[in-house]
């Protein structure tokens, strides 16, 4: 698969009969614990206005050992796998397990999945090659249209390899591929400037991520935004009815709703969701998923940091919650089933519940149909930054492409665009979900407790009603 040798490090680093004795040791009386061991390796490149701006290459490697007794968990993590770090690390584990007491949780389910490439993305393509790649990206925007004036494009690539080690003595391994190319441009005409931005990814090779026939159309696609832009006018403000595009901004499902239907959220009763199961929370027709199933997509593992295999989890069905996302920890202490969802950034991190690919279901209106039925608001298709208070589900997000709708009719560009509400009202508030579910280009990340991992989001098109819309024009 890669010419660096693979990752195994019970031959190689650390005996695994001494491994599995200590981690027993760490985890004695104790509910649940593992040892997650990691390497990864990665290399991004960003070509920015007619030069190399930035060409890193990583490697690391190490292990987080956790031990679990009822709601406290005692995690430590080095940078050395070794048998003297291990032994160092389990002292400071078994301080969540006092005087034990507890009974260990059974190991998750095997599987033999396999839903991303064997390709290395690292290593896979020549370093020469994806350099050429972003001077061709900066040479065809700039040839394409005369109104750019800077371009930024970049490729990314890594190769996680994790082992997970049980007290019970499973062992499960994952390799995780990841690329992604982006590009941003920037436009001026008659004094004013415009930008754009575009790209995608997955847990697919980079090989075909920066083929010709990819990048201009990312490329493209960017120009695109960046051109609309310069003819955007003031948004207006106010109380009005929003229709969303498909696929990326799913983005505003992902945090306004998404992160509240997270096990821990809901256990600890901090979620605008806690003690809702089994009561509409949103128009009847909305159903939405957390999918770590998916070939390729970012957000997809064939088994999640704690060994537990992805599922495809229904959240809410047809308006009505029917299950959260969970870890082990939080779904023991909730008396339900782990869904696959205990995610960590690194070894140097505990898991938690965290989004895999999330995502609402399609539904019988026509897209076109949606928009002619906003009477006076604004169509939103690209978001870009936002905040969320997961204790009331109170959502800002920046449009970062949208136009004004009036009587049905598509209008001009509108510049400067925030959507205001809370999750829980606006899902009530879904009048139309269209037949066009798409899921976005494979770009998002997700922050959490200073936590980031790589997801997925996802959505047809959708007209929300009353939803305040900032701007700096009046309505």
């Amino acid at each position: 698969m890669t010419d660096h040798a693979p990752f195994r490090p019970f031959e190689t680093l650390i005996d695994a009969e001494t491994a599995l004795g200590l981690l027993r040791t760490a985890t004695s009386g104790a509910d649940d614990g593992e040892l997650f061991l990691e390497r990864r390796r990665s290399e991004v490149l960003v070509f920015d206005d007619g030069q190399v701006k930035t060409a890193n290459y990583d490697a690391a490697e190490g292990f987080g050992l956790r031990a679990v007794r009822g709601t406290v968990a005692g995690y430590a993590h080095a940078t050395e796998i070794s048998e003297t770090a291990l032994k160092r690390a389990v002292d400071t584990a078994r301080l969540a397990v006092g005087d034990g007491g507890g009974t260990m949780a059974p190991p998750p389910k095997g599987t033999n999945t396999k839903l991303y490439t064997d390709a290395d993305p690292v290593s896979g393509v020549a370093f020469g090659v994806k350099l050429d790649t972003l001077k061709e990206i900066d040479a065809f925007l700039r040839a394409l249209d005369p109104r750019v004036v800077q371009v930024t494009a970049s490729v990314a690539a890594s190769l996680q390899e994790v082992e997970i080690l049980r007290p019970e003595g499973t062992r499960t391994a994952d390799i995780r591929p990841m690329t992604r190319i982006n590009v941003s441009v920037i436009v001026e005409e008659n004094g004013r400037r415009e930008s754009g931005s575009a790209g995608g990814g997955g847990r697919i090779a980079l090989d075909g991520l920066i083929a010709r026939e990819n990048w201009e159309r990312v490329a493209k696609e960017a120009l695109r935004i960046a051109v609309v832009n310069l003819s955007a006018v003031p948004a207006p403000a106010g109380v009005m009815d929003v229709a969303l595009g498909p696929g990326w901004p799913g983005i505003l499902l992902h945090e306004a709703v998404g992160h509240g239907l997270e096990g821990d959220f809901n256990r600890k009763k901090s979620s605008a969701f806690a003690g809702l199961m089994g009561q509409r929370v949103a128009s009847p027709g909305v159903t939405v998923l957390d999918d770590g199933t998916i070939p390729d997509r970012r957000g997809s593992l064939t088994v999640d940091d704690e060994g537990t295999p992805s599922g495809k989890n229904v959240l809410i069905e047809d308006g009505i919650l029917v299950g959260y996302m969970q870890d082990r920890q939080n779904a023991r202490l909730m008396g339900v089933e782990p869904t696959g969802n205990g995610r960590r950034e690194s070894y140097a991190h505990p898991p938690m519940p965290r989004m895999t690919n999330t995502y609402m279901l399609g539904g019988d209106a026509n897209p076109g149909d949606i928009v002619a039925d906003v009477k006076d608001g604004i169509y939103a298709v690209g978001f870009g930054g936002g905040q969320v208070d997961i204790t009331n589900g109170k959502f800002v997000f920046s449009c970062t492409e949208a136009y004004r709708v009036k009587d049905g009719k598509v209008g001009a560009p509108v510049k400067g665009a925030t959507l205001i509400g809370d999750g829980a009202t606006a899902l009530q508030q879904i009048r139309a979900i269209g037949n066009d579910m798409a899921l976005d280009p494979g770009m998002g990340n997700c922050g959490k407790a200073g936590q980031w991992v790589p997801v997925g989001v996802g959505q047809p098109t959708l007209l929300i009603g009353g939803l305040t819309v900032g701007g700096s024009a009046a309505g």
